[in-house]
């Protein structure tokens, strides 16, 4: 049998989590009486991921700074509305959150350091950053898995995108280059000019006034770039699809447009541990991992995803 193709698995955790904490009601508990909602479906979702998609490789990517300084120095209201009112317990302010979750992403922090699978955080930036610098540094294929539409820019001839958008996992779109200029009207390379111009009310970024969705993926296509939108904005006759109003509009909001560049744009250049190791390769730690998984009560789903990773080691 000759050995598959290296394909490697790269996990917006934050995102799989929450997703898992709000898919599954809190009254499933650990023994001593703790929600282990998020735990357990994280877990139960990362091994089906494994068995649809054969990883060679796999890495969790981590928020060491969900809502970084820089980025929020460039667009003051990036994330701003999940900021906690109050801030954290500890007074230095983060992300409003339910009190149960907290803990679970520590454990599934925990779970994953005891299973030797990959980790990965930079500290001063977003998992975003990080798995942008996975992609962007691999030789191999890779699927990302993540429920932000921004990382739609990482996609490439050797990246696609699972999308964890509503429904089951057999309804997540894994998109490449062409189902992403279907899904959205512009090439992949091209999604950071539309998400910018139309604005993301979930990243806190308010786009230009009056471009939508459709009028921003015309004006990506008939100019190419968000320099050459601009461009045409300044030019003495505007040719269509811009118009006097739209020009009007990009020229005012010419230093926001630069700013809000930056931000949504994922950094790629991360100093990051090496490629990611190959799954065969993980030690881990298993007197810890048992532990953890009896204190969260989740023994089962440790033990199923410990015989997926298993059985794509025995598969290379």
């Amino acid at each position: 049998m000759s050995p598959r193709q290296r394909s490697t698995l790269v996990l917006d955790s934050a995102s799989l989590y929450y997703r898992s904490f709000f898919a599954l009601p809190e009254k499933m508990t650990a023994p001593d009486g703790r929600p282990h909602n998020a735990v357990r479906g994280f877990l139960s979702t990362v091994t089906r991921l494994v068995d649809m998609h054969d990883p060679t490789a796999l890495v969790a990517c981590w928020d060491a700074d969900w809502r970084p300084a820089w980025r929020v120095e460039l667009v003051p209201t990036y994330k701003a509305h999940r900021v906690a009112d109050e801030g954290a317990p500890d007074g230095s302010g983060g992300e409003a959150e339910p009190e149960s979750l907290g803990p679970q992403a520590v454990a599934i922090a925990e779970l994953l350091d005891a299973m030797g699978l990959s980790r990965w955080g930079v500290e001063g930036y977003e998992a975003d950053d990080v798995i942008g610098s996975v992609v962007a540094q691999s030789t191999d294929p890779c699927i990302v898995v993540t429920g932000d539409r921004d990382l739609v820019q990482l996609i490439d001839a050797h990246t696609r995108v699972l999308l964890t958008v509503n429904g089951g996992m057999e309804k997540w779109p894994l998109i490449d280059q062409d189902a992403a200029r279907d899904r959205f009207g512009v090439p992949p390379d091209r999604y950071v000019d539309l998400a910018v111009l139309r604005g993301d009310p979930s990243d806190g970024l308010p786009g230009v006034p009056g471009i939508g969705a459709k009028t921003a993926a015309a004006l990506v296509l008939a100019f190419g770039s968000m320099d050459g939108i601009l461009a045409a904005a300044s030019a003495a006759t505007p040719v269509r699809p811009m118009t006097p109003r739209l020009a009007g509009a990009l020229l005012d909001n010419a230093d926001a447009i630069g700013r809000a560049e930056r931000v949504t744009t994922v950094v790629r250049d991360l100093d990051l541990s090496g490629p990611v190791p190959s799954l065969s390769g993980r030690t881990g730690d298993p007197a810890a991992l048992a532990g953890l998984a009896a204190r969260w009560g989740v023994q089962r789903q440790v033990a199923d995803l410990l015989a997926a990773l298993d059985r794509q080691t025995v598969d290379e």
